[in-house]
């Protein structure tokens, strides 16, 4: 029974790879034909399906991403499509130059120990109630989002939670998923949340304190829309965590973590001063007469080589182990495809065609936009989206449309979409992961849709109407 057992899994796997590759080559076939029946040149055709082989083959082979990237960027240099110098040009260094820099100071910060210290330290309050602690909870999530950027904060939220849940004796799941979302609504909120806002940022002109005028209130207000839904669909479970407060000594092992040390406070001056700094940027370039968002990428590598003196013990275990080395080269990679889709003359093309179809209605432009980037990052990783969306934008410029509400809407699409299914964004994966790898726990995908999708929607459509109608958005 155990070989028969054994030879209907390696069967199932065998069938699942073959859906794989035949839904990589159907898939890569009917984007050639399309666009070749479109109107696309020879060299336009072969330039999108070579893209979208790339993105095809991450979503159907995530664990050789790096392999079809670098293939693809290989078929266009062998076809003339792109050299090294225009490679190096739309491969963004900027972009990852700034990602190197906040992986560095987050490294640092997170080896002293801070997040936790400062996490259990807001968690020992008293009368804590599963209300509280389900909304405390939620709330640093998207917090943690905002400054460190989706994927450290989920890594730091997700011990925390399993922790609790360790010593609560209750299942984490609808705690871990709801911190999932909520952090991904928070990473729209600052430019240093998710890298698609650094990306976005980057290529827009848009500032840190556009940022926070803009997307942060709004991000709020989404947040504050999202619990309500959660408390709402997990009444059951924070009923059981009242219940389990209310019968253990709560905190013997929680009040028991330390407050954070004088020692770690020259660490979060340095970390505070980046925030600031960034924040600030924008008014230091002009006093200093340096062009637009010069400091914003250089900012970050300034501070990492500050903490890397005072911590020259940690330098290579940071640089090894904490910087995410593939997530950066498969970034590069991916952006200069898409920088070639944008000088081939394909993103104008299809631009000019996406005017055609829906007119120059700004309304209907950032609805398409909007819930195009999101629905899409349900089913890719959001920051392959938006290194697709951002040429065809941009190429709208030319058509004298304004382009600073579509940016906006690609940041909240791509950001709030990525909650509607499990694979929707970089945090969806780390965070079940971590669960899978120290619980042995799984989330399935009707599980995680039938949440993900309801505070999707609901999210999007109040971001819609935010963008869409309020001034403020189109300056």
């Amino acid at each position: 029974m155990s070989l028969v057992f054994t030879a209907s899994k390696k069967l199932t796997v065998k069938n699942k790879l073959t859906i794989k590759i035949f839904g990589l080559l159907t898939g890569t076939l009917t984007i050639g034909i399309v666009s070749s029946f479109i109107g696309l040149n020879t060299r336009q055709v072969l330039v999108i399906s070579v893209f979208f082989t790339s993105v095809l083959g991450t979503l159907f082979f995530w664990d050789f991403r790096l392999g079809f990237v670098f293939i693809a960027n290989g078929v266009l240099f062998i076809t003339g499509s792109v050299d090294v110098e225009h490679f190096i040009k739309f491969a963004s260094l900027d972009v990852i130059i700034f990602l190197i820099g906040m992986m560095l100071v987050v490294a640092v910060m997170k080896q002293s120990g801070i997040f936790h210290q400062v996490v259990f330290s807001l968690l020992k309050t008293r009368g804590v109630t599963g209300v509280k602690l389900f909304v405390i909870i939620m709330v640093l999530s998207a917090i943690l989002s905002a400054l460190t950027g989706e994927v450290t904060s989920i890594i730091v939220m997700i011990a925390l939670i399993l922790d609790i849940c360790s010593i609560l004796s209750i299942n984490p799941v609808p705690l871990v998923v709801s911190s999932v979302l909520t952090t991904n609504i928070g990473s729209a909120s600052t430019l240093i949340g998710n890298p698609i806002g650094v990306l976005i940022a980057l290529r827009a002109g848009i500032t840190f304190e556009d940022f926070l005028t803009r997307a942060l209130p709004l991000s709020m207000a989404i947040l504050a829309v999202a619990i309500i839904i959660l408390l709402f669909w997990f009444r059951h479970y924070i009923k059981e965590i009242s219940s389990k407060l209310a019968d253990i000594t709560l905190s013997k092992q929680l009040l028991e973590q330390p407050s954070p040390v004088v020692g770690n406070l020259l660490n979060i001056v340095i970390f505070c001063c980046l925030i600031v700094s960034i924040g600030l940027h924008k008014r230091f370039e002009i006093l200093l007469g340096l062009e637009e968002n010069r400091l914003l990428v250089v900012l970050p590598i300034l501070f990492a080589g500050a903490l890397l003196f005072f911590r020259c013990d940690r330098v290579k275990y940071c640089i090894k182990n904490e910087i995410e080395w593939k997530s950066l080269l498969f970034f590069m990679f991916l952006f200069a495809q898409a920088g070639v889709i944008q000088s081939s003359g394909t993103a104008q093309f299809l631009a000019e065609k996406l005017i055609g179809q829906i007119g120059s209605n700004s309304k209907l432009l950032v609805g398409a936009t909007l819930f195009s980037s999101g629905f899409l990052s349900g089913i890719l990783d959001n920051t392959v989206v938006v290194a697709s969306y951002i040429p065809i934008v941009k190429s709208l410029h030319s058509l004298h449309l304004s382009l600073k509400p579509l940016w906006w809407a690609m940041l909240f699409g791509a950001c709030l979409g990525g909650n509607i299914t499990a694979i929707g964004s970089t945090a969806n994966i780390v965070a079940l992961g971590i669960l899978e790898k120290q619980r042995n726990t799984k989330v399935y995908f009707l599980e995680w849709f039938k949440l993900g999708v309801l505070v999707g929607i609901i999210s999007m459509l109040i971001a819609y109407f935010a963008i869409a109608y309020i001034p403020l958005f189109t300056l």
